[in-house]
């Protein structure tokens, strides 16, 4: 095959007719560093490496929308455990039909380990509130031994 008759080898596309990225680019448009995106190939996140004359690294508009979505899931709480766990349930069914309940089984347990957060929080801040009432009346009480008794008389 050709260089401008690549394939995509997950969609027999050919790459010429894709939109591609070198990594810097795709790093800055996506807010990760290089670094990560390799990070995430290296473990199986992003599994769509493709590589052009010279052997430079490309990327497509479908790796975009993915490290979109995996960063969205880090930002939602996901590990990168849970992440990988997710995308091996895909790979096996290669469908959303399992990904998803697992996913949404895992955001709620993330947003009831927040809510638990929030509440200790709450708590704490209160007793913040209280504590600093108390070193304020103390500051009070030591100003008024620091002027004497008040002579009302006068």
């Amino acid at each position: 095959m050709g260089r401008t008759q690549r394939l995509n080898e997950k969609h027999g596309i050919p790459l010429n007719s894709l939109k591609l990225y070198r990594i810097g680019e795709l790093a800055s448009s996506v807010g990760l560093t290089t670094r990560t995106i390799r990070y995430y190939e290296e473990i199986g996140l992003l599994d769509s490496i493709r590589r052009v004359e010279g052997g430079k690294r490309v990327y497509t508009d479908q790796d975009y929308q993915r490290l979109r979505f995996i960063k969205r899931l880090k930002d939602l709480g996901l590990t990168l455990a849970e992440m990988q766990e997710l995308e091996d349930i895909y790979r096996i069914d290669r469908t959303n039909r399992r990904v998803l309940p697992r996913l949404l089984h895992l955001l709620e347990r993330h947003a009831t380990r927040i809510d638990n957060r929030v509440g200790n929080l709450n708590k704490l801040r209160n007793e913040i509130v209280r504590y600093q009432e108390r070193i304020k009346q103390k500051l009070n009480n030591l100003d008024d031994v620091k002027q004497g008794p008040k002579n009302d008389d006068k």
